[in-house]
């Protein structure tokens, strides 16, 4: 039935292409045709039905081919992030009204057909140019938005000073480490949590990785993700647009974070440095680790299992529950026994602290 309806429409819209393509050749040539008005209505049936009977014998094939670049322009805009879309309608509705403008004046040409044409080129030609334009300048638009956002009012100026906390953007090795979902279970982080697209689909890849311990990895940071989004009480924000002119996802990191002026979250030391480099604000979990862990002094006692040999001669090895290493000098002959240490000195580093220590009996001895 809908078929039926769909022909014949397109049967009457044929009939009036018909009927005025007609009328328009007459009026445009009028010594093809004589003058008579008989002839003329004659014409321009004759004219409406032929064109009428072509568009009803063609509708089936303009109907699928009318399928076919509709779910082609559906399936492209699926790939391309709604923001964009909206600044490229917004760049087409000016170009075209420029457009509108122009087509004035050349419709105001003398000559037969060539003003139509001019203003059909130029439609086409000042969408084309405005939404190119518009997508290629996108950032400068985010940049110019954020800029007028951060002008507060008057009256706004004193109650949302020191408000407004920066988003935080979290990296891969992060999420996949876990610890930030407790992090943000304390209340210590504030603000919404950013989640690049860039960064799932990297978290998506790690999943569906062959490797297992690859696999592994990347479904903990999904479930992680999971948590954070369903368990904790804090806004999280996934960004879908992507820097395809930027290969690494380290480096689009920290393009975004400059654009909405937010902090990266990450445990990663060279990203760390980098971001450092480039003037962009980092939150390094690793560090935030070392400095919530016991302070220990020289001269201090502590009770630690010794569990392997050193890399120097008679050094033996123990950990505390938080990781840290305990370097015990002479402690190689008490591997698998728990002993009281003295603490001789801390050594701090990039990688963390790393206690040294001799056993409290052989100091003993020694006084």
């Amino acid at each position: 039935m809908i078929n039926k309806i769909i022909k014949g429409i397109m049967s009457l819209v044929g009939i009036t292409i018909g009927v005025a393509t007609y009328f328009s050749v007459v009026k445009a040539f009028p010594y093809l045709v004589p003058a008579s008005e008989i002839y003329v209505i004659l014409g321009s049936i004759v004219s409406g039905v032929i064109m009428g009977f072509i568009f009803f014998l063609i509708s089936p094939w303009l109907l699928e081919e009318g399928k076919n670049i509709a779910n082609f322009i559906e399936n492209e805009l699926s790939k391309v992030p709604s923001i964009e879309i909206l600044i490229g309608s917004i760049g087409l509705i000016i170009a075209l009204f420029i457009a509108y403008l122009i087509s004035n004046l050349l419709l105001q040409i003398p000559v037969p057909i060539v003003g139509t044409v001019l203003s059909v080129l130029v439609y086409i030609f000042m969408g084309y140019i405005g939404i190119n334009i518009s997508r290629r300048y996108k950032d400068d638009l985010f940049n110019i938005i954020s800029l007028i956002n951060k002008i507060p009012n008057s009256k706004e100026k004193v109650s949302k000073k020191g408000l407004k906390a920066t988003p935080k953007i979290l990296d891969t090795s992060v999420i996949i480490d876990g610890r930030i979902a407790d992090i943000c279970k304390t209340g210590f982080i504030e603000g919404k949590l950013v989640i690049p697209g860039f960064v799932l689909k990297e978290l998506q890849h790690i999943a569906d990785s062959s490797d297992d311990l690859k696999r592994v990895r990347g479904r903990r940071g999904l479930d992680i993700l999971n948590k954070i989004q369903k368990e904790l009480h804090i806004e999280v924000e996934i960004y879908e647009k992507d820097f395809e002119d930027i290969l690494e996802v380290d480096s689009k990191l920290l393009k975004l974070a400059q654009i909405i002026e937010g902090k990266v979250v990450t445990n990663d030391y060279n990203l760390n440095k980098v971001a450092q480099f480039q003037g962009v604000e980092v939150l390094n979990i690793n560090e935030l680790a070392n400095a919530v862990k016991p302070v220990v002094i020289p001269g201090e006692e502590m009770v630690v299992h010794v569990i392997k040999e050193g890399k120097e001669s008679g050094q033996g090895v123990a950990y505390l529950d938080d990781g840290t290493m305990i370097v015990v000098d002479g402690g190689k002959k008490y591997i698998g026994e728990t002993i009281d240490v003295l603490v001789t000195s801390v050594l701090q580093t990039a990688a963390g602290r790393m206690i040294f220590g001799k056993p409290k009996m052989a100091t003993e001895r020694t006084s």
